[in-house]
């Protein structure tokens, strides 16, 4: 299969941001990517969720006290941001434990949450 072409990312409004950079090419592909993970992140209950494995490694009933979300919610949200390969879950006897897969996730999310507040 052929690869996707590339698109210019910084294209329209947002030249002259970066200090002597080029538009970025970002394959078709990788964007698309990226969209899915954003959707991944866009429910208020999976911030939540990001903010507070962020902080430290949690399992289900852990992160339902703490959220104040049934339980059957906060596992139908921790298997979409799973998929999305936001978080890893490790059994540990009966209970999952799930952490975030890397930081760089929680820094986008920390970010579009003080950038939101700043506004207020």
């Amino acid at each position: 299969m052929p690869a996707d072409p590339p698109h210019p990312v910084g294209a329209g409004g947002s030249a002259g941001r970066s200090a002597g950079a080029g538009p970025a090419v970002v394959p078709a592909g990788a964007l698309a990517d990226a969209g899915e993970l954003l959707r991944a992140l866009a429910a208020p209950v999976r911030i939540a969720i990001v903010l507070q494995l962020r902080e430290a490694d949690r399992c289900v009933h852990e992160l339902v006290d703490e959220l104040d979300v049934a339980q059957p919610l906060i596992s139908q949200h921790l298997r979409v941001l799973k998929t999305a390969g936001v978080v890893q879950g490790e059994r540990r006897g009966r209970e999952v434990v799930y952490r975030l897969v890397d930081d760089h996730l929680a820094h986008i999310v920390v970010d579009a949450v003080t950038h939101v507040q700043e506004g207020k």
